[in-house]
């Protein structure tokens, strides 16, 4: 007997543990599953893939780092029953032409969107909490963030407007199979102007520097990075900067009926939390 529970993969990371959280407010039964959870899920290991989307009604997939694995993952989730798929894929995918950036993203969306299961795909911008989760935190906590960007601005979307869409999409599924909604914030910052606004949020001074995509490889390096990954990264400022995917979207109001939430309110949230303490 089916027990609609909603698989959600990559359930301690940025937006499933939030998404997670979400779901189980609303009664949705929820199974987390991620390489570390008690449910333990990897996209390396396809022999556990079956018991995980036993009984599984809708699924939540945070797409893998290489391309390819979705497909079948797809395939199994539809011998396995389940109904619905929503995606966190990356903003404005179909417009990325021959960049080298997100072939992972463009793969997983192509084996959803394929499917013969209902389907939502989330096109998110460049999270805040990138600044105090992730790769951009250590270096604003040592007072000089340096990155290849420069005058070309980015609509920062807040992860809990991500999440709010998610949970949403999951467990109110009538009029959003077959959409593709493109997530940002309410306006569209530079790496300068963000870096700003957290330095007066926390009280403590951060400049910002501007460099090459090639110095910016070669400095995460020399901490530690696969030479393969930093240039992945690299890779996705230098799409950011052909100004692509630059502008503001609509998708979270169309979804929650509210405007995004603003990269102000983020960095007074963090700041509060002592994200950027020395």
């Amino acid at each position: 007997m089916r027990n609609d529970t909603t698989l959600v993969l990559a359930a301690t990371g940025k937006s499933g543990r939030r998404v997670a959280a979400r779901l189980r407010l609303r009664g949705t039964p929820v199974r987390a599953a991620s390489r570390s959870s008690s449910t333990r899920f990897d996209w390396a290991d396809p022999d556990g893939w079956d018991a995980v989307l036993e009984g599984v009604t809708a699924a939540y997939v945070v797409a893998p780092t290489v391309p390819g694995p979705v497909h079948e993952f797809v395939a199994r989730a539809e011998a396995a029953g389940v109904r619905r798929l929503v995606l966190l894929s990356g903003r404005g995918a179909d417009t990325w032409g021959d960049s080298a950036f997100g072939l992972d993203m463009r793969s997983a969306e192509d084996a959803v969107r394929g499917s013969a299961l209902d389907w939502t795909v989330l096109r998110p911008s460049n999270f805040d909490q990138n600044f105090d989760e992730d790769l951009f935190h250590a270096p604003l906590v040592a007072g000089e963030l340096a990155l290849p960007a420069g005058a070309v601005p980015e609509p920062f979307i807040d992860l809990e407007d991500v999440a709010d869409v998610a949970a949403t999409v999951l467990t109110e599924p009538d009029g959003h199979a077959g959409k593709v909604y493109e997530l940002s914030g309410p306006r569209a910052l530079t790496f300068a102007e963000a870096t700003e606004l957290i330095s007066r949020a926390a009280g403590t001074p951060v400049t910002y520097k501007q460099v090459s995509p090639a110095e910016y490889t070669a400095a995460l390096v020399e901490q530690g990075w696969g030479e393969a990954d930093a240039h992945h990264v690299a890779e996705m400022f230098v799409l950011m900067e052909s100004g692509v995917i630059a502008e503001t979207a609509d998708g979270v109001t169309d979804v929650l009926g509210r405007a995004p939430r603003t990269f102000e309110d983020y960095a007074v949230r963090a700041a509060a939390a002592g994200a950027w303490q020395r």
